[in-house]
This record gives C-alpha cells, structure tokens and sequence, in this order.
C-alpha cells in the first residue's frame, strides 16, 4: 500500500510540474507576441540615439495611460555595442534610433529580437518595416535641398543636378560619412547603380563651396552668409531654427532659404526615418511591446508629428500646421531595407572619391 501511494504521489508530481510549464511557457508566449492587453504600472528601458526631448511628450502619453514609467538612457554613439557588452544582464528593452542604418546595425550585431504585432504590421507600411521583424519607422524627414531665396530663381531641383556644372562652387553638406548623406548615397546607388552614382558623387564634390563639416544647421547658415548657394539637410532643422528661441538668429537664417523636394516630379525625395527595436533580451517584454504598438497609433504618430515637425509613418495622420506648410512632395517608395543593404558600398564609394576633403580647387 505504501508502494503505491509512493507511485501515485509520485505521478502527481509529474502532471503537476508538467501542467505548470505548459502554463508557463503559454504565458511567456503571449507576453512576447501580443501587447493589446497593456500592463498595469511597471517600467521599460529604453536606449536612446534621440535626443530625450524630442520624445518626452509621447512617453508622457504613454506612462499616463498605462501607468508604466519609461526611462531613457540617451547617447550619441555607442548604444548597439553596449547592449552586445551587457548580453544577459543588459537592462535595454527598447532601442531608438536616428536613421534606418542603426537599426540595421543592431539587427546584424545580434542585439535585436523579432516582433511579431498585427498592430504594427497594421499601421506601419511594409516599406518602413525590417521583413524579419527586427526594427519599425516610427517617423519620416526628407533629405532636401535648402535654396537662397536671394540667389536661386528655380522652385524644383533633382538630386542629379547638383552633380552638374551650374552649382560648381554653391552647395554646402555635412560630411560624407554621415548617416544621413551614407543612407542618400545608398538610395542613389540602388536608382543609379554604383558606377554612375560614383560619377554623381565625384560632380557632387566638385560642387562643394568648402570641405563638408558641422551639422543640417551649419549647412543652411552657409546658404544665409552667402557661403553657398545650395545646402543639403534633413526638412524637420527648419522647423528646429524657426521655433529656436534660445538662438534667435537661426530663425534669419531659415528665412533666408526656399526648400526644395528633389526628384518629386519622378521617382520622388529620399526619406530617412527614426525607428525602434526590441533589445534581444528585453527584461520587461510586455511593457516595451505595448510602448511600441502605442508608438506606431493615431494618438502617438499625431503626437510625433506635431512636436518635433517629422512626417508621420502611418497614413492617415495629419501633418503638423508647419510641415503642411512647405508643401506636399513625393517620396521614394523604394524599401529601406535595400537602402540599407547598400550602405556600406555607399560609405566605401565616400572614401573613394574623398568626398570629405572637399573640392581639389
């Protein structure tokens, strides 16, 4: 009798155990695929490539409606390889980033994890989307071209032009190497095919007023002294210099340029985007999948693009009184996937031209 009791027990156990891993991984299952069910308080740790007030208000939103504190660790440089130093132990759920090379970079380091959301899939294009599930665009700026109203007569340019002999001496960028200009190279390559766009680049250089340097902002400052007449920036810096208060002479500068959308009349304007990624081994998973459907909603995209004058990702969604006001344009639809896969040849063609030494006369 005893015997088998034992055995009984014993069996107990067992189905007990196994019952309470099968309930377990069921549970971990749907934290990891699904957050329509938003958590109650908590926190998410989010590692940031943007600035901290540029997202504050849409974290605001989000912490009073779910009542989880996201926090923000912000750095300009260095983000993906200490989330690949920390490994296990690291605290990043979320990864925020500039441009769509970034989130490339993560993906390929190894220090992202897929999603799988029928809310993002829903409300983000395809083309803003990583296929495998690594990154989403949460934002668009174009890479236009920022014109003299004094000097410049023409109200439509293309990215061609700028290679050719009319601005020999009159166009103003920031270097090469950039994300920005490596990510406009790469969707050049991928239209133009390498050799050609090496062409363009080497006109480009030739075209420049100096040697590239400084950032968007210093571009469109050499367009006001009458450094040049040209300069190549992202659409959101001038928002940036007519709201800035605290350096009210880039507001004189803002209003001495026109922007131009390049190649709107065909394959239509680069866009760039700034997206985010699941850390691959994210400690709060469900609250960073909740911040990160909020992040692709109505509410969110709206928020988005009415304080920092960015381009929404998802249709639908008005743009702010200040970008309305420069106008529509039409951008590239090719994916940004295949930009980014040609990034490093793009890169490799700025060394080849020595782009960043500027114009050899």
């Amino acid at each position: 009798m005893s015997a088998t009791r034992s055995r009984e027990t014993t069996l107990l156990r067992f189905l007990f155990t196994l019952a309470l891993g099968l309930f377990i991984a069921a549970s971990g299952s749907h934290a990891q695929q699904s957050a329509s069910e938003t958590p109650a308080g908590g926190e998410v740790n989010i590692y940031s490539y943007r600035q901290p007030f540029l997202i504050a208000p849409l974290l605001e939103a989000f912490e009073k409606n779910t009542g989880v504190k996201a926090n923000v660790i912000f750095a300009k440089k260095g983000l993906i390889e200490r989330i690949a130093a920390e490994g296990l132990n690291s605290p990043a759920d979320l990864l925020l980033t500039t441009g769509v090379g970034e989130l490339t970079a993560a993906a390929q380091k190894g220090v992202t994890q897929a999603v799988v959301s029928e809310t993002i899939s829903q409300n983000i294009p395809a083309r803003y989307r990583d296929p495998e599930g690594h990154w989403f665009a949460l934002t668009r700026r174009g890479r236009v071209v920022y014109a003299s109203k004094a000097r410049v007569a023409q109200d439509a340019i293309t990215y061609e032009e700028l290679a050719g002999p009319k601005w020999r001496g009159k166009i103003c960028i920031r270097s090469g190497h950039h994300v920005y200009n490596v990510a406009l190279i790469a969707a050049m390559t991928s239209h133009l095919g390498e050799a050609q766009t090496e062409q363009w680049l080497q006109g480009l250089k030739n075209n420049l007023a100096r040697k590239p340097g400084g950032n968007d902002r210093a571009q469109i400052k050499g367009v006001y002294s009458g450094e040049c007449d040209l300069a190549v920036g992202n659409t959101y810096y001038m928002a940036q210099m007519m709201l800035n208060e605290k350096n009210p002479e880039q507001k004189e500068w803002a209003a001495s340029v026109k922007m131009l959308f390049p190649n709107t009349g065909d394959r239509g304007t680069h866009v760039n985007i700034s997206g985010m990624s699941l850390a691959k081994n994210a400690p709060h998973k469900a609250a960073a999948l909740a911040l990160m459907e909020y992040l692709s909603s109505n509410e969110a995209q709206r928020i988005y693009a009415e304080t920092n004058h960015e381009y929404p990702v998802k249709d639908g969604v008005p743009w702010s009184a200040m970008v309305t006001s420069w106008g529509s344009f039409k951008a590239d639809e090719i994916a940004l996937q295949d930009v980014a896969a040609k990034r490093k040849g793009a890169s490799d063609l700025v060394d080849k031209v020595a782009f960043d030494d500027g114009p050899s006369s």
